[in-house]
């Protein structure tokens, strides 16, 4: 299992450079700026890791892979959690960064501050929940496709009920939460990378290579 993580790891170290410049835009644009990237680098890792799908079918992986014990389950497992020390290796960076920026600019709110990070790590997360389950059963290219097409569509539905429904009110129903917050979003990650892994895993045990 842990070979298998490195793997995956190391096929990105090509992409250090890439993800280097990002956090020194980040910082600059936060020091000298108001750009809150908050969200950028974890997806920026976040699409780093799917560039391994790429790299295991262009190396025909899959099928080496399912001749090794529990093979099939493992590399799944691996590439879940792969993807998710790289996004909370991101957002760990980007937290003690912009504790830094806010520090330099003698904001104290570092409360909000932290929210933001931990919904954007969420928000990347949510990803990896809804993209792998679609990238194991129609492949990369195709996933992406898909993903993009149920956002916009999410967009358009949520730009035409905003005419007939009182979001206003929702939310001051989903304020009562508010105090739990930093306790829900973990919990919701996590029975999210749950859920997502097992179709994942049931997808993949089917597959013929």
């Amino acid at each position: 299992m842990i070979g298998l993580i490195k793997k995956d790891l190391l096929m990105l170290k090509g992409n250090c450079k890439v993800f280097i410049i990002m956090l020194l835009i980040y910082t600059g644009l936060g020091i000298y700026g108001q750009a809150d990237l908050s969200f950028l680098i974890p997806f920026m890792s976040f699409l780093m890791m799917m560039t391994t799908f790429n790299y295991d079918a262009y190396n025909k992986w899959d099928a080496y892979v399912v001749t090794l014990p529990n093979g099939r389950k493992n590399s799944v497992k691996a590439k879940y959690l792969a993807t998710l020390i790289l996004i909370l290796v991101a957002s760990i960076i980007v937290t003690i960064l912009s504790l830094i920026i806010a520090y330099s600019k003698n904001n104290t709110d570092y409360e909000s501050l932290l929210l933001v990070i931990l919904g954007c790590t969420f928000a990347t997360v949510l990803l990896e929940v809804f993209m792998y389950p679609a990238i194991y059963k129609f492949g990369v290219e195709k996933a992406r496709i898909g993903v993009l097409v149920i956002v916009f569509a999410i967009i358009f539905v949520e730009e035409f009920m905003r005419k007939y429904i009182d979001f206003y009110a929702i939310s001051k129903v989903f304020d009562v939460f508010n105090d739990y917050i930093f306790l829900a979003l973990p919990i919701t990650m996590v029975l999210s990378l749950f859920i997502s892994y097992s179709i994942s895993a049931s997808i993949y045990m089917k597959k013929e290579f």
